[in-house]
């Protein structure tokens, strides 16, 4: 019995361990972006929150519309990739995470179907 009892710990320890690895490379994910014009950088994390913008010495040749047009493009942009990256993270732990859960094998015992 202590062998099934040291299995099921650490199948239990393999799983938490992979709940806390994708919640970190989550926590993680930062896409910078620059505009095609080079006068926008924006920051974005994995939520798509704006988390640092710069502008380059150039931007003041720019109208106020034609600023928050490139802003929110070149935002937009950075969110579109991390969340992309969130996706790819997902879709990894998903295929990590069904190995991890899927009942064990009995030892000897028949497949019917």
């Amino acid at each position: 019995m202590s062998w099934a009892m040291d299995e099921l710990e650490a199948r239990a320890r393999r799983q938490l361990d992979s709940l806390n690895s994708v919640s970190e490379r989550m926590a993680s994910v930062r896409v910078s972006e620059r505009s095609p014009d080079g006068e926008v950088l924006a920051v974005v994390d994995g939520n798509g929150a704006l988390i640092d913008l710069e502008f380059s010495d150039r931007i003041s040749m720019l109208t106020g519309k034609q600023l928050e047009q490139l802003v929110v493009a070149t935002a937009n942009v950075a969110c579109q990739k991390a969340f992309a990256s969130r996706a790819q993270i997902i879709e990894e732990f998903n295929a990590e995470f069904a190995d991890l859960v899927a009942p064990p094998e009995a030892a000897g015992s028949a497949s019917t179907e």
